[in-house]
């Protein structure tokens, strides 16, 4: 294993563990020693706080635990942001997105980091935040008219507003002119699919593969 790869897995493992100051210390050398601010993203912070939802989803680690993931990501992120911008800069545009966790739910963490990757695949992104009223995303469609609507939901009780969103933008006739993509830990290809969205994608990565999909098709 390169010494890159050796890394990022510490990176990985660092933000599993919550362990804030080796979390700014890997993401700093790592950019230092010019690896891509995406890759660090993808292979570091992403994948350490996957491993840790994955790990409190299943009972193994406390609500404390993922919290201390939350945080040493999401300052890993504060750091790396900058360099992800100037990466854009030198990109063609490739679409726009409003996206925004809705209504009920204040989780952030994984829009968070689709939101960067969006950006820094040069997309226009303009991040609505958590607990989203419904007409608010309806009246940022109206106003921006974006190629798609990004949808976040984390928990079960909260999905249901991704169905009603798809249902409002309908009776708003707006539906025609957005196309819809749903994420979150709760939600999986078939849902989407039963709500009519049109794209899902499981992690980060897959959703800007999607999304370029979506912004070339009729």
């Amino acid at each position: 294993m390169s010494t890159i790869d050796t890394n990022l897995e510490k990176l990985s493992k660092s933000v599993m563990d919550g362990d804030i100051d080796t979390v700014k210390f890997l993401v700093k050398e790592s950019l230092k020693n010019g690896v891509n601010p995406l890759e660090i993203v993808d292979k570091g912070l992403a994948k350490g706080i996957r491993t840790v939802g994955e790990r409190y989803g299943k009972g193994e680690i406390f609500l404390t635990e993922l919290l201390m993931g939350a945080e040493a990501m999401k300052v890993g992120m504060e750091i790396i942001s900058p360099e992800i911008k100037k990466q854009k800069k030198e990109l063609k545009k490739v679409g726009s997105i409003i996206i925004g966790t809705v209504a009920g739910d204040i989780h952030d963490l994984g829009k968070n980091i689709v939101a960067a990757l969006f950006s820094a695949h040069g997309f226009d992104v303009v991040d609505l935040g958590v607990d989203v009223p419904d007409q608010k995303f309806i009246d940022k469609v109206k106003e921006i008219k974006p190629n798609i609507l990004g949808l976040s939901a984390l928990m079960t009780s909260t999905i249901p507003k991704q169905r009603e969103l798809i249902n409002l933008l309908k009776s708003s006739g707006l539906r025609d002119k957005v196309k819809v993509m749903i994420g979150g830990a709760a939600v999986n290809e078939d849902y989407a699919r039963d709500i009519g969205a049109d794209g899902y994608a499981e992690n980060a990565n897959d959703a800007v593969v999607k999304a370029k999909t979506l912004v070339v098709s009729p």
